[in-house]
């Protein structure tokens, strides 16, 4: 049975090359350049992982993992940070992210990451 992944970012190209890259490892994928309402996000598309960069318009990613393990319904779900400001996000730990991965990111290494929450 194929895994969910929902992710969330604003860069078209980056956005693109996740969901192929995704969807060739077998993973379902909804891609998201944007969210106001994140757990509404999650309730509609019922992912097993969220994908999420940091700097986005809207809730950026932070906000977004601060949401979603502040929600009994979704705090089981694990989600991956992604950002080019390493320093930052990595001082953003309080935000509950399960992991994080610094852009630009090695493809395998992020595929690795995500089956380690999925498997």
């Amino acid at each position: 049975m194929a895994r969910n992944i929902l992710i969330i970012e604003d860069d078209a190209e980056i956005l693109r090359v996740l969901e192929t890259v995704l969807t060739f490892h077998d993973f379902e994928v909804t891609g998201l350049d944007r969210t106001d309402d994140i757990i509404g996000a999650v309730k509609a598309y019922n992912p097993d992982l969220v994908l999420t960069d940091y700097m986005l318009p809207g809730l950026n990613g932070g906000r977004i993992c601060q949401l979603i393990k502040g929600n009994e319904d979704t705090r089981h779900i694990p989600v991956i940070l992604i950002s080019a400001y390493h320093e930052q996000a990595i001082a953003l730990v309080n935000f509950g992210y399960d992991a994080f991965v610094p852009k630009p990111f090695d493809i395998n290494r992020l595929v690795k990451t995500i089956n380690r929450f999925l498997n």
